[in-house]
């Protein structure tokens, strides 16, 4: 396994080891001590799954004050993905990472609690799956707009499909009052 920094503090891009055979493809999609060791820590206690349509996007979804974080990847199709850094303090913050997750990459992407985290189909359909460090909770469930301007983000598409929620999400300047501060992972 490989692990990447990037631009924005403890988010880390994830190169799962692939082992391949005639038969196919065999890779861990997590392993909590290997995990833990390159700096993701845990428990993950809840696990999601979604399938969208081309030209769907979701987000740019986060809980205040339960944060959840998350390792993403993708099982089938290809997503654009997205993390904007919302902690207050933190040294990136207001800056997004954005990277191809697809069933042929098989990348990864940790998001840590805090972040703000969206994606969108760029194949026919994707399935996502991703496990979280805390449990879904409804009244923390939070959003920042999927195109404001001052995050600048480099969507694949121009209209999107988006839930009814997602287009009711505040600008990132409005949700100012309302964002988490930065905590050291560890």
């Amino acid at each position: 396994m490989r692990v990447t920094t990037t631009d924005i503090l403890d988010v880390l891009l994830i190169e799962p080891d692939i082992f391949r055979d005639p038969r196919g493809v065999f890779l861990e999609t997590y392993h909590a001590r290997r995990y833990a060791d390159a700096g993701i820590p845990g428990p993950f206690v809840q696990d999601n799954y979604s399938q969208s349509l081309r030209g769907t996007l979701r987000g740019l979804h986060y809980q205040e004050p339960h944060a959840q974080g998350k390792l993403v990847m993708v099982t089938e199709g290809t997503v654009y993905d997205v993390v904007v850094d919302i902690r207050k303090g933190s040294p990136s913050f207001g800056r997004w990472y954005g990277v191809d997750l697809s069933a042929e990459n098989r990348l990864q992407v940790y998001v840590p609690p805090g972040c703000a985290h969206g994606f969108c189909v760029i194949s026919d359909r994707a399935s996502f799956l991703y496990k979280c460090t805390d449990y879904y909770a409804p009244g923390d469930e939070r959003g920042i707009m999927w195109n404001d301007p001052a995050l600048a983000i480099s969507w694949p598409v121009a209209t999107p499909i988006l839930s009814a929620k997602d287009r009711t999400y505040k600008s990132f300047a409005e949700m100012e009052s309302e964002l988490p501060r930065y905590r050291p992972i560890g």
